[in-house]
C-alpha cells in the first residue's frame, strides 16, 4: 500500500505546479506534442478519475478512457488541481481503497495495481512539469523506485502505445530518476538545458 507515497507525490506535484505562470501555459512538454496547458489539464482530470477509483465509484469518470492533453484547463485551474489531488490522496489513505478490484480509464483491476498506477503518473507528470518550466523536481528516490519497479521490466512498445514512448536506454547507474523517466519513454535531460534551483 502506498497511500504515503501518493501523498508526497501528489504535494511535490502541487509545489512544482505553483511556480507555473499564466505566461508559461503554451509551453512544450516531455509528452509529445502536449503543450503545459494540456498536461495540467490532463493532471486534473487524471486525479479526479483516480480519486474516484479509490472510492469503488464506478460511472464516467472511472470508465472513460483518457485523452491525454485534449482536456480543457479550467480558469482558474490551480484551485481544481489542488483540490482534485487532495481528493485522490484522501480517497487512497482507506485502508479498503487498496483491496478487491476497481476501475480507472475504463479498466477494471486489482485495486492495489491501479493505486500504483496512480502514483505513476503523479510521479511522471510532476517531472513532466518540472521540465517544462526548467525547474528542479524534488520527488525522493525511494518513491521513484517504486514507479520504476512497477514498470519493469518494459512491456513489449505495442502494448505501451497510447501510454508510453519508446524505452529511453538510461545506465543502470543513472540516478533512479533518470531511470524511472527513462522507462516511461522520456529523455531524462529533456530539453537539455539548466535547471533552476
Amino acid at each position: 500500500m502506498y497511500a504515503h507515497q501518493i501523498e508526497i507525490a501528489a504535494v511535490t506535484m502541487i509545489d512544482v505546479a505553483a511556480k507555473v505562470t499564466d505566461d508559461q501555459l503554451d509551453r512544450p512538454t516531455p509528452c509529445g506534442d502536449m503543450r503545459l496547458s494540456g498536461l495540467l489539464g490532463h493532471a486534473i482530470g487524471l486525479s479526479l478519475a483516480f480519486a474516484a477509483a479509490g472510492r469503488k465509484e464506478f460511472g464516467p469518470l472511472t470508465a472513460t478512457t483518457p485523452s491525454p492533453g485534449n482536456e480543457t484547463l479550467p480558469d482558474p485551474w490551480w484551485p481544481a488541481l489542488t483540490g482534485n489531488l487532495r481528493e485522490l490522496v484522501r480517497s487512497w489513505e482507506d485502508r479498503a481503497a487498496w483491496e478487491g478490484m476497481t476501475q480507472a480509464g475504463g479498466f477494471d483491476a486489482p485495486a492495489s495495481v491501479l493505486g500504483t498506477v496512480a502514483l505513476s503518473e503523479l510521479v511522471l507528470h510532476g517531472w513532466d512539469i518540472a521540465r517544462s518550466i526548467g525547474v528542479a523536481y524534488p520527488i525522493p528516490d525511494d518513491v521513484a523506485a517504486i514507479v520504476f519497479d512497477f514498470h519493469h521490466p518494459p512491456q513489449p512498445q505495442e502494448e505501451r502505445d497510447g501510454m508510453f514512448g519508446p524505452v529511453v536506454e538510461v545506465p543502470d547507474d543513472a540516478p533512479i530518476l533518470d531511470r524511472t523517466v527513462g522507462i516511461a519513454g522520456r529523455d531524462p535531460f529533456w530539453p537539455h538545458g539548466t535547471l533552476e534551483e
